[in-house]
């Protein structure tokens, strides 16, 4: 890649279709707010949470590399997350949730670069490093819930969408995007937030994504492990966010038991949720999951595959009983009377495989405007093709360079000469392809001759329909162009002289030389920012047991602003409070 990204052997070793989401950290675009928005979350998190967070948290920060002063680099956390066997990339935003799933079958966290603005502290719609680094990766040095994580991608990203999840996915990312800009039109977000509600309240079956998403919601963003009675935080969403993880610990907070009906409970991401989920150990969580897998279309196969396939209007595969694996767009398919699937078609490029392989000869330059084929037992013999013996196959005519007719019991007709036949590695025909081919079911046409060759898919049935393609490397994947980027902040010289003052404090915490002092600043800031909050507290900290007469002053000045801003309140009071506590990160 020419991108200047942080890697590590995992993410060399990713297709195409994934790095296409990766971005530069661009470390240096962090601002000193930003820098200190990060602190104070962190100090917070550690203060609050070592009583209620899972075990794991606490030893993660130290195993992957998270700072509690300063902001993650890409770099340091791959060079340290790699001797635990994961990875980290950067990316913008949110990004679709089949990619977002398979990064993790790939053992790679997620991570949002962009960081949470100073008005949006507590809690943002947006994802960005203080959820996904602060969130996401301590708790991936656990191994048990490392392996949960990996193996919810490997099924998550098979699981099938539905048009409503494309829809729902870009109206979420276009409101987490506005709420995040700087000086958004007050009328913009309503409109983005009326059409997330739209969407949200639109009677229809859940896809198999929106519903495993719910299971990913419930556990790996909002999860709580122990009991009932007496759980504890493992949740990403919980661990970042500094008002829902002590929130989500009172009685205002339902607690239920996890298991596979999660997936049916609904989520608002804009609200703090009304309830969560526990469940007792990490190994359940991977029990639940399998229960789930169980139910999908990934290892059902059948007819409700191939629908789900058909209604998703997006590139899947099917799976027949001899392995072979078709990759395209499905838009139709023939049932008989016992919902079995006797035909289906897709339409424009198609590829085949056998086992996530490509075969040679059949990608999409040779099916550029689909596949079409029969599927079940021949009329008569009660015998599958794939079942045929070498004997079977000679005696009923399946032979290169003969003519041959043939009926399946659905009562489509095959008639044309056999050309050749593909086998798979057990030596069972898988394909066999077909000159003045013509193919008839009742009295439609379904392949005549002038069509050109073709190719009949060996196999009496379904057993497999998932999302994308088996072989990554079939379809050129690198489509990926966002309705929206995230928005770029712009500074005026106000708001670049705030930043200097964040960062002469900052330089005078680590001992080094700095443009003013903290009196100079100080009175800078009640002179020309007197709405801020968090530098005054970052002084006092320098301050509060050295300097009495100053430690009034800012204290002064934080009442003020208080009392101006008693939505603030409790943030300015507990920033204090952990200073008071004589609170070090030691």
């Amino acid at each position: 890649m020419s991108l200047n990204i942080a890697s590590n052997p995992l993410i060399d070793r990713l297709p195409p279709h994934l790095k296409q989401y990766i971005k530069p950290q661009d470390y240096e675009e962090y601002t000193p707010i930003d820098q200190a928005v990060w602190r104070y979350v962190m100090r917070k998190n550690i203060t609050s949470l070592h009583k209620v967070a899972h075990g794991s948290y606490q030893n993660g920060l130290k195993k992957t590399g998270i700072s509690i002063d300063e902001i993650p680099s890409m770099y340091g956390m791959n060079r340290i997350l790699k001797e635990i066997g994961w990875a980290a990339v950067a990316v913008d935003g949110f990004i679709p949730p089949n990619a977002f799933m398979e990064f993790q079958a790939y053992n790679i966290l997620v991570i949002a670069s962009d960081i949470r603005q100073l008005e949006n502290i507590e809690y943002t719609p947006a994802p960005d490093i203080i959820h996904e680094a602060a969130g996401h990766a301590p708790i991936i040095a656990n191994p048990d819930y490392a392996e949960y994580l990996r193996r919810f991608g490997k099924i998550g990203c098979k699981a099938i969408s539905s048009k409503k999840d494309y829809e729902m996915y870009e109206a979420v990312r276009t409101l987490s995007i506005l709420k995040e800009a700087q000086d958004t039109n007050s009328n913009d977000i309503a409109a983005a937030e009326k059409r997330v509600s739209v969407l949200q309240n639109q009677k229809s079956t859940p896809s198999e994504m929106a519903l495993i998403r719910n299971l990913h919601w419930w556990t790996v963003e909002y999860g709580l492990i122990g009991t009932v009675e007496n759980p504890k935080i493992y949740g990403a969403g919980l661990l970042s966010s500094i008002g829902e993880s002590e929130w989500c610990m009172t009685n205002q907070v339902k607690k239920l038991p996890y298991s596979p009906e999660a997936a049916y409970q609904d989520f608002d991401i804009t609200k703090p949720q009304p309830q969560l989920f526990v469940t007792p150990d990490f190994a359940y969580l991977c029990q639940v999951l399998e229960e789930f897998a169980d139910t999908m279309a990934l290892r059902k196969g059948g007819h409700r595959g191939l629908a789900k396939l058909i209604e998703s209007e997006n590139l899947g595969t099917i799976e027949l009983s001899t392995g072979l694996q078709i990759s395209g767009v499905f838009t139709r398919m023939i049932k008989n009377e016992d919902n079995e699937v006797i035909y289906f078609e897709t339409s424009g490029p198609t590829a085949l495989s056998f086992r996530e392989k490509e075969l040679i000869g059949h990608g999409i330059d040779t099916h550029p405007n689909g596949f079409r084929s029969p599927l079940g037992k021949l009329k008569g013999i009660n015998l599958a093709i794939e079942n045929m013996s070498p004997r079977d196959l000679k005696a009923y005519n399946f032979y290169d360079g003969e003519y041959i007719e043939f009926e399946f019991e659905s009562g489509i007709t095959v008639a044309g000469t056999n050309i050749t036949g593909m086998r798979n590695i057990q030596g069972e025909l898988i394909l066999i392809q077909f000159s003045e081919c013509t193919i008839k079911y009742k009295d439609e046409y379904l392949f005549k001759p002038e069509w050109g060759t073709f190719d009949l898919a060996v196999g009496k049935e379904i057993v497999s329909a998932f999302s994308g393609p088996a072989d990554d490397y079939s379809f050129d994947l690198v489509t990926h162009n966002p309705s929206s980027e995230t928005v770029k902040r712009s500074y005026s010289e106000k708001q670049l002289e705030l930043h200097s003052l964040y960062e002469s404090v900052k330089n005078i915490r680590e001992g080094k030389n700095t443009k003013f002092s903290l009196e100079a600043a100080f009175e800078i800031l009640k002179a020309d920012h007197s709405g801020d909050w968090l530098l005054p507290i970052e002084i006092y900290e320098l301050v509060y047991d050295r300097d009495s007469k100053f430690t009034t002053q800012i204290l002064n000045h934080l009442e003020r602003i208080k009392i101006e801003r008693p939505d603030i309140k409790h943030l300015i009071d507990s920033g204090i409070g952990m200073i008071d506590t004589n609170f070090t990160t030691a």
